[in-house]
């Protein structure tokens, strides 16, 4: 360990890897909403926050968990789940007055094509004001799983039930995804 007069910890969660202050203290200066997406190991979670006094403050948010109330039968933490989350926190947000925001990705890295990104374009689509590059964002075909519905048709029926057993568990045939997708969004934009 560093010694001397002049040696200085560092904050806890700096220590830990969980927050980069520098980052964090540019982001708290715009004094714009923040637009957050998070992705755990099972789910995904978009938010929108303003800094307030006492720390930050949530104004709306939604969990990838509220898109099997609205009949998702795909996963929860993968592109087109992301996409769906952030698109029903951006309608959420609008409902509450909410027009601009940033994007804060945390400790992420900016990884062209990355789930985040996804989720950006689904909040620009709802019709909130993030910027953002176009060329950093998931091509639509990826976001709706047309990918997999590929992949899927080019396997028999054996491979397909090794491959996608939670898909069919929850009734869900691979080739059947982007409909799918199609359907669960229409479903955010009329509630």
């Amino acid at each position: 360990m560093a010694q001397g007069s002049k040696y200085k910890v560092a904050f806890r969660r700096r220590r830990e890897g969980k927050t980069n202050y520098d980052a964090r203290m540019k982001l708290v200066d715009l004094d714009k909403s923040r637009l957050v997406i998070r992705i755990s190991n099972a789910n995904v979670i978009a938010q929108i926050i303003n800094v307030g006094e006492n720390g930050d403050e949530t104004v709306v948010s939604a969990h990838s968990k509220e898109l099997k109330k609205l009949g998702w039968l795909g996963g929860t933490k993968n592109t087109s789940a992301t996409y769906l989350t952030a698109y029903l926190c951006a309608k959420k947000a609008l409902d509450k007055g909410v027009e601009k925001a940033v994007l804060d990705i945390g400790l992420k890295s900016s990884i062209k094509g990355a789930k985040v990104f996804a989720g950006v374009k689904a909040a620009n689509d709802a019709g909130l004001d993030v910027p953002y590059g176009e060329s950093i964002v998931p091509d639509d075909d990826r976001i709706a799983g047309v990918h997999i519905a590929e992949y899927a048709k080019s396997l028999d029926d054996e491979e397909v039930k090794k491959h996608f057993s939670k898909y069919l568990e929850r009734g869900l045939q691979p080739v059947d995804l982007p409909n799918h997708f199609e359907e669960i969004k229409n479903k955010i934009e009329k509630a």
